[in-house]
């Protein structure tokens, strides 16, 4: 074969490619849902990676000449201040963009180890089957019986309170969703005739899971591992409100929260401000999920 054909093999790849970026934009911009979802997700990670420009103040330092500020549109704000100040006098708006990084960082550190995992064991159970299947199922209905947050609290408990301990508690929870997810999806392929061509010329079992199987069973992977992002965020939250995660003076959104508990009758603005940034960041993924979906699944595709 010359290199000419090689270059037209290559440019045909490259054109498909492009062609399924073009019909994925077209069928996610649809939802107009999910686009203003994923450019407000594209404005937080900005705010998290330029927090350091973009804040103010220190997410730590503190004012006590401005002990609980109110926000500058109310009487009594101090321009230094937008958001208003908590009771030992640090900015609640610094301590909110720099909130989002530990969010974020929570979302993609909890599906990265899920996702991962859980492809491989659900992968694994789904090509072999036989004894292997039905324990590793039976494990994952074990998790699933429990509350995820009663489960996640738990293995906290258990572990020792801090932000590190609460990912691997949740990534731990989450993980019977990707085993499930990737084992059904597996069950549907592996019969099909490419798979049963691949197998009869000789693909050993390695390579046919992991190239031949898997890169066709990772749409639905993609939209659990954005809805599970969303998730992630909550769980994490909870659990700093519930003192188990992240340790003050951290500004991670729950644990903000739970230091303000005190105070939401007389400085509405230290538990409201967390909250909605909590609400918006995780209703802007699950759009962006659901978009995710109606893009990815043909079945959902018109005609």
């Amino acid at each position: 074969m010359t290199d000419s054909t090689y270059s037209v093999d290559a440019d045909k790849r490259k054109g498909g490619r492009v062609d399924l970026l073009i019909e994925f934009w077209f069928y996610f911009r649809e939802n107009r849902g999910a686009v203003i979802g994923m450019w407000f997700f594209l404005f937080i990670c900005m705010v998290a990676l330029f927090a350091d420009v973009i804040a103010p103040h220190g997410p730590i330092d503190q004012y006590r000449d401005a002990l609980l500020t109110p926000p500058v549109w109310q009487e009594g704000g101090d321009w230094r201040f937008l958001l208003g100040t908590d009771a030992v006098g640090r900015d609640v708006l610094s301590r909110l963009i720099f909130g989002s990084r530990y969010s974020l960082f929570v979302g993609c550190i909890v599906v990265s180890i899920s996702l991962v995992i859980g492809v491989m064991v659900g992968l694994a159970a789904g090509f072999f089957r036989g004894a292997f299947d039905t324990i590793i199922m039976r494990i994952m209905d074990i998790v699933l019986a429990f509350p995820s947050l009663l489960l996640a609290l738990a293995l906290v408990a258990v572990l020792g309170p801090s932000l590190t301990n609460a990912m691997i508690a949740i990534a731990i929870v989450q993980q019977p969703h990707y085993v499930r997810l990737t084992r059904a999806a597996v069950m549907g392929e592996r019969g099909k005739d490419y798979v049963t061509a691949a197998r009869v010329s000789g693909v050993g079992s390695i390579r046919l899971m992991f190239v031949t199987i898997l890169p066709n069973c990772l749409a639905p992977l993609i939209v659990q591992a954005t809805l599970s992002f969303s998730s992630a965020i909550l769980d994490a939250a909870a659990l700093g409100f519930l003192g188990m995660g992240a340790q003050p003076p951290t500004p991670e959104w729950g644990t903000m929260l739970a230091e303000a508990r005190e105070f939401i009758l007389r400085a509405w603005w230290v538990v409201t401000l967390p909250g909605i940034a909590i609400l918006l960041t995780v209703l802007a993924i699950n759009l962006m999920g659901d978009g995710l979906r109606d893009a990815l699944d043909p079945k959902l595709k018109r005609s």
